[in-house]
């Protein structure tokens, strides 16, 4: 009789894989009126264009988190809890108690017609972006936020599909949506087609090990 031969599986591993976290803040209504207030007051005290990826738009200068207003304060602590939640689903070696964040944070005004072109973010561990407005529109592309594959040899590999071997992933954030990303993933957002600004508050997050005390 001949033998039967049968495959018992001893472990999958999500080798190289690149998380993309995207949350939902509930109640964000009023707190996106006092952001909006917030960017206005920004945006006449200096209104001169700081580029970095904004091409069209406005880019606000220095740290954003460094301000002590109320509504600054608390999209620090979603975004600090989201933060820690994204990094624990991939390592348990990192908490509150054992590392602190190093935070870098800005306001984005993408005018009528402007256009975050293709970047990353050096030397940070993760990014984030909040969407504090994003104009109505029918337009396909309009205001998607697209993510590149940062792998090079995957052509032939994509005849298998599914999410793993696609080269981009676009989408269009809602507002009061928080999306989590690893700073080194090339992105970029599509130009904005309607009469209304896009705003939203972009942050790096770089964890640093805190300083054991002695016994």
């Amino acid at each position: 009789m001949a033998k039967t031969y049968e495959l018992e599986e001893l472990n999958f591993e999500r080798l190289f894989y690149t998380p993309l976290v995207r949350f939902k803040v509930a109640n964000h209504e009023e707190l996106n009126r006092e952001l909006l207030d917030l960017y206005e007051k920004i945006f006449r005290e200096d209104n001169s264009h700081d580029p970095k990826s904004n091409l069209g738009g406005w880019h606000s200068r220095g740290n954003l988190f460094n301000r002590t207003d109320k509504s600054i304060e608390t999209i620090q602590k979603l975004a600090e809890k989201a933060v820690y939640s994204v990094t624990n689903s991939v390592s348990k070696k990192v908490s509150p108690e054992s590392h602190r964040i190093n935070w870098f944070a800005w306001l984005n005004s993408s005018h009528p017609g402007a256009i975050n072109i293709p970047h990353t973010h050096p030397m940070a561990h993760w990014s984030g972006v909040y969407y504090i407005s994003q104009p109505h529109t029918n337009h396909k592309y309009s205001g998607k936020l697209e993510f590149l594959d940062p792998r090079s040899d995957l052509p032939n590999w994509r005849i298998i599909g599914g999410p793993a071997f696609r080269p981009k992933r676009r989408f269009r954030p809602q507002e009061g949506e928080i999306v989590i990303f690893p700073s080194y993933l090339t992105h970029w957002v599509y130009p904005n087609d309607t009469d209304e600004n896009r705003l939203s508050l972009a942050f790096n997050a770089t964890f640093k090990r805190k300083k054991q005390r002695k016994p």
